[in-house]
């Protein structure tokens, strides 16, 4: 990347319901040291993959949809640090976010240089891609290791609470 400020964005897709509740802008970001066999999005794990946008850049798209935002790729998580201006964007138009990772949340929660952001994050689909435990059945989630997390209840409890598909969550 040539502008340290910049996030790698392979693609943006606007008005997708895949990648969480309602409508949504994806935004999926390049890199991805997980590489977890029969991932759907391969092309996404080069860090080199699609090209540098800047935080105004990627808001431009996200305040003319006005939808929530879900973060993917890749793995959002490798540009944490770049991923917060963005966040704290998102969530002043009162927007919520989800964010996709194959890193567990408890992993993020034991490293404080992720707490900034996922302070900022209403739902955080955890873990790694399991082709073994595949099931399509799964909401907005390819294998049943992974969870959908939601962050904010998390928080309150002071332990993991999952996401439940009756409650508007970012």
């Amino acid at each position: 990347m040539n502008n340290p400020e910049a996030l790698r964005v392979v693609r943006i897709l606007e008005g997708t319901s895949v990648d969480g509740p309602g409508l949504r802008t994806s935004i999926y970001f390049a890199g991805c040291a997980h590489r977890c066999p029969g991932c759907h999005n391969e092309h996404t794990w080069d860090f080199a993959a699609g090209r540098d946008m800047t935080v105004d850049e990627i808001m431009a798209t996200v305040g003319y949809n006005g939808f929530p935002v879900t973060f993917s790729g890749g793995d959002p998580l490798y540009q944490a640090d770049r991923l917060v201006p963005l966040a704290q964007d998102i969530r002043s138009l009162g927007l919520g976010i989800w964010c996709y990772t194959g890193f567990t949340y408890e992993e993020l929660a034991a490293d404080p240089q992720y707490s900034e952001l996922l302070a900022l994050i209403d739902v955080l689909v955890d873990g790694p891609y399991e082709a073994a435990l595949r099931d399509t059945s799964l909401l907005f989630r390819g294998s049943s290791n992974q969870r959908l997390i939601d962050l904010n209840r998390t928080r309150e409890a002071g332990h993991v609470v999952l996401y439940e598909a009756d409650t508007a969550v970012g």
